[in-house]
């Protein structure tokens, strides 16, 4: 049986999902990026090696995420696509009625518009951390709640205070606000996740025909109460996917076994125990001045990215700065 693996690497977590030629997740793993996007990789890869050894043939590799070029030239990728394609795949996968996708990661949200198995629109937030899952994890902390638990105290609320939503100083003035006036806790998470729902509408949302099945993805998803105030702000039933953390991972798996590759480009699992180094400059060859990186693996240069008009990645890379 073939199988295929995908990674997908944010600024916060990286995950990585081994597939079989039939979907099936037979490996998902969750790890922090930490601002280290390789040596994520790099461990994610040695606990597949450390459970299934080196021989696990791998017949295809997707990479999707912010990192996505450089973990796709560390790991030998066969397809590198953006986040929302990955996200779309999968979620087809699941539910090939669905109709909207709403994504929301620890730094971004998105939404995905889809009509007959098709993308027709989609809309990204990664300007304001208002609504992600890193601000969530920052006041569940603040409130010493651990983050596992903050839908379940949120459903516990008969009175959600209002919360204002729409940027995170705000936010959290308020929250400090309505705790010194006395309200519960509960009231005041439930109060949070309904402006999340509201800045994640009138901002990612707006302007988009949001029609079920809607599924619910990204790690946010685990939060019982924001999914629960997402139902009332739409008046309809949410789906979060079995696999709602790795749904990036396992639709740039996806789209590696849609490619049909012959031969797949994978190193292998022993780039885990290999020297993997970056080295970056500023090209002055024209205005743009842009920031290139150069990857070595073994003190071999296999691959250089950031340049905007190519003139760095179709070089040859037997020779090295």
């Amino acid at each position: 049986m073939k199988r295929f693996l995908g990674i997908d690497v944010g600024s916060v977590s990286t995950d990585i999902a081994v597939i079989d030629e039939s979907g099936n997740l037979i490996v998902g793993l969750y790890l922090r990026t930490a601002g280290d996007p390789i040596k994520a990789v790099r461990d994610g890869l040695f606990k597949i090696k450390s459970q299934f050894g080196s021989d696990l043939k791998i017949d295809g590799v997707g990479v999707t995420g912010s990192a996505r070029f450089l973990i796709g030239a560390v790991v030998g990728a066969d397809v590198i696509k953006n986040e929302i394609t990955a996200h779309a795949v999968a979620g087809l996968h699941y539910n090939p009625k669905v109709q909207t996708i709403i994504e929301i990661g620890g730094q971004d949200s998105k939404i995905i518009i889809i009509r007959d198995g098709i993308v027709v629109d989609f809309a990204m937030n990664s300007v304001c951390a208002a609504g992600t899952g890193s601000f969530l994890d920052h006041q569940a902390q603040r409130l010493g709640i651990p983050i596992e638990e903050f839908g379940d105290v949120a459903l516990r609320s008969h009175k959600p205070v209002r919360i204002a939503g729409r940027c995170t100083v705000f936010a959290e003035s308020d929250m400090i606000h309505k705790q010194q006036l006395g309200h519960k806790r509960e009231d005041i998470l439930f109060g949070l996740c309904e402006a999340l729902v509201r800045n994640y509408l009138s901002n990612v949302g707006r302007g988009k025909e949001i029609l079920p099945p809607i599924l619910f993805q990204g790690g946010v998803a685990a939060n019982k109460g924001i999914k629960v105030a997402f139902e009332r702000a739409l008046g309809t039933e949410i789906i979060v996917p079995p696999y709602f953390s790795l749904m990036g991972a396992i639709g740039a798996g996806l789209l590696a076994q849609e490619a049909n590759i012959k031969e797949s480009k994978f190193k292998g699992f022993d780039i885990t125990e290999q020297d993997i180094t970056t080295k970056g400059f500023e090209c002055r060859g024209c205005s743009n001045l842009c920031e290139i990186t150069n990857v070595f693996i073994e003190g071999k240069l296999v691959a250089r990215l950031g340049g905007r008009c190519g003139k760095w990645e179709d070089l040859d890379y037997t020779s090295s700065l």
